[in-house]
């Protein structure tokens, strides 16, 4: 065989080789490649939305567009005039509701002095009604048998209507008293409601001072600042947004072929086009429970004759492994490009 034959032998046999690898790779499973990659994703962070739970009119602005702050730093600030008053408003009312229910303690305890002074002038009433009655009977018997006056059994009568009237006036003075005492525990009673509505207007007041002062809730930078000193703020109304660089994250959107051997867990690499040649690693954190076109507001409805079969996207979240040099450089809503190893458990 000429050399000539063979170099076609050759030619032809590494041609259809070639055929039969491409071939193989045109059919064979997306999902079985040992990475998967996609350019369909973009850095994403959970912004936070600052707005005044109360209204009033921006005193002071401490912070400027895209400024870095921390947890609990101040924003900006409410005039707190008209809070200042609520709160003094409010003290009063303590001072006020606490003094009404110390002046009726004050008054229950002197109606207890003086129930039992009513009650002793009543056993003092009760002995002379006592003695009266027992006279009565006595000159009542003389009488009767001659040996007593007249005179004397109409003294012993009066002296015992006396005695009886006085006990019952008696009665009727310290029943007088209980129904007073019943009535003051009664004012006690709202006298300590009204106090404790008061404690709970003053930490109302309070509260609503300390709103007057808003405050970083969490690390990031400020963007979409529109905040400015002497505007009017509503309450919810939003005035700037924070955003978490330290708590950044890729929205991938993968085919939903990509993934049969996708898990959270899984190594990734990544590429942001604004930082050519710097690579990034991560982990798959989790994948979403469906498609993206679920979650539209117009869902598709593929019930007609004419349906025509889309592969549809799935978005994995990944999370950058912390510590990397330039991961300060990422900004929310650079394109990235990840590639997850799905050959590693």
């Amino acid at each position: 065989m000429s050399k000539s034959s063979r170099f076609k032998i050759t030619a032809i046999v590494v041609a259809v080789l070639v055929v039969i690898v491409a071939l193989w790779l045109m059919n064979r499973p997306e999902s079985d490649a040992s990475s998967q990659t996609t350019d369909d994703a973009y850095i994403q962070a959970d912004l936070t939305s600052i707005a005044p739970r109360i209204s009033g009119v921006i005193s002071q602005v401490m912070v400027r567009d895209n400024q870095s702050v921390s947890a609990g730093q101040l924003l900006f600030t409410l005039d707190d005039r008209d809070y200042q008053i609520a709160l003094q408003r409010a003290d009063a009312g303590i001072r006020s509701a606490q003094a009404t229910l110390d002046s009726l303690k004050a008054q229950i305890e002197r109606q207890g002095s003086e129930q039992q002074q009513a009650q002793a002038t009543i056993d003092a009433s009760q002995a002379d009604l006592q003695l009266a009655t027992e006279n009565r009977q006595r000159f009542s018997n003389l009488a009767r048998d001659g040996s007593g006056t007249r005179q004397a059994q109409q003294a012993a009568e009066a002296n015992w209507k006396t005695a009886r009237a006085t006990l019952m006036k008696n009665n009727a003075a310290l029943q007088a008293i209980k129904d007073q005492t019943q009535v003051l525990l009664a004012d006690q009673e709202k006298a300590a409601a009204d106090l404790q509505q008061a404690n709970v207007a003053h930490a109302d007041a309070l509260l609503n001072l300390s709103y007057c002062q808003i405050k970083a809730p969490e690390d990031g930078i400020v963007a979409q600042r529109v905040v400015r000193t002497g505007s009017y703020a509503h309450t919810g109304e939003e005035q700037l947004t924070l955003v978490p660089l330290n708590r950044l994250y890729i929205n991938a959107n993968y085919r939903e072929t990509q993934l049969t051997n996708v898990h959270p867990g899984q190594s990734v690499t990544f590429h942001v086009d604004a930082l050519p040649g710097v690579t990034f690693t991560g982990k798959v954190e989790s994948l979403s429970p469906a498609s993206n076109v679920s979650f539209s507001p117009l869902p598709a409805h593929n019930a007609s004759g004419n349906f025509t079969k889309i592969v549809q996207r799935i978005t994995v979240r990944i999370v950058p492994d912390a510590g990397q040099k330039n991961l300060d450089r990422l900004k929310v809503g650079m394109s990235a490009e990840p590639t997850i190893q799905t050959d590693n458990p």
